[in-house]
């Protein structure tokens, strides 16, 4: 029989969490209960990157291999306390979460919400959208190309956002390819992200066609990495960092080392980068945070510790 329902209390909520031996991920046996487990140890250095930016949820309810969908409203039943925001759109308006604390982490997990979806800029106080504060460069394989393709592009892109004054980051997709980030400074958030990141796939892909596509054309993508530069699109939204996907089994988007990303490029075996739910907790207990730059300037005050996954 399935588990009883159970209640718990969450930085004062009470959250009624259900079914929670139900296995999601089939082939390791990953259950919804491992799921909200890992969010609430992860929760310290996903929540920041989830602040003020609109989510949109995968969901699978029966599991990986179920059917699945993408929810980008506040999903019904949810409590008042479950912060939204009105986002206007070329379809009207969206009532979209925002997932701020621990409480409401855990409610949408509850929901069989695997995959964690973000755009590029937040919205401030009263709502309102502002400009994209991330620029991200999504590196999408064509097979037979690989991850360590990817990261030889991914050095390629490194080295020529750093010549444009910026400093990239890597992580993990979580599904084939890595994705960089760059935190854009606020006297240089005029003007289309998107526009800046076509024209450097533009001309990394006349620099080496042999490697590097721009076009979204899926067939002109065999061998090669695409550039895929739309992500920066206001209406487009990327998987945050830390988040589960909904792959056979369970693996996350997880920020590497460019030490990392330099080995792989340089023969070592892509595979070492698989990041596992355990994986990322215990990487973030030797690294802390690796994209915390991304979060901006420190606070005066603040302190100055790396951001560490909760307890188990």
């Amino acid at each position: 029989m399935p588990a009883r329902p159970v209640t718990v209390q969450v930085e004062g909520r009470a959250l009624r969490l259900t079914n929670l031996d139900k296995v999601l991920y089939p082939a390791s046996g990953f259950t919804k209960g491992d799921v909200l487990d890992y969010y609430r140890r992860v929760a310290p250095a996903l929540l920041p990157h989830l602040a003020r930016r609109p989510v949109t949820f995968l969901r699978a309810p029966d599991g990986v291999g179920g059917a699945r969908f993408y929810e980008k409203r506040r999903p019904r039943g949810s409590p008042p306390w479950l912060e939204t925001v009105v986002v206007g759109g070329r379809r009207g308006t969206i009532d979209y979460p925002l997932v701020e604390s621990l409480a409401a982490l855990m409610f949408v997990a509850n929901l069989a919400v695997l995959e964690l979806h973000v755009p590029q800029w937040k919205v401030d106080g009263s709502g309102v959208p502002q400009p994209s504060d991330l620029l991200v460069v999504d590196l999408d394989p064509g097979a037979p190309a690989t991850l360590a393709e990817c990261c030889v592009v991914a050095l390629e892109v490194r080295d020529a956002l750093v010549a444009d004054g910026l400093h990239p980051l890597a992580k993990l997709s979580g599904s084939k390819g890595l994705q960089l980030y760059a935190r854009r400074p606020e006297d240089r958030r005029e003007g289309d992200p998107s526009e800046l990141v076509r024209r450097l796939a533009e001309r990394l892909e006349a620099d080496r066609p042999d490697l590097v596509v721009s076009s979204m054309r899926k067939s002109l993508r065999n061998g090669r990495v695409l550039l895929d530069w739309s992500q920066n699109s206001r209406a487009k939204t990327t998987v945050a960092p830390y988040s589960l996907r909904a792959r056979d089994e369970p693996t996350v988007s997880c920020p590497l080392r460019w030490e990392e990303v330099e080995a792989t490029a340089g023969g070592a075996d892509p595979a070492r980068l698989r990041c596992t739910p355990a994986d990322a907790l215990a990487r973030l207990e030797r690294h802390g945070d690796l994209f915390t730059p991304l979060l901006g300037p420190r606070p005066a005050g603040a302190a100055g510790a790396a951001v560490r996954p909760g307890a188990g």
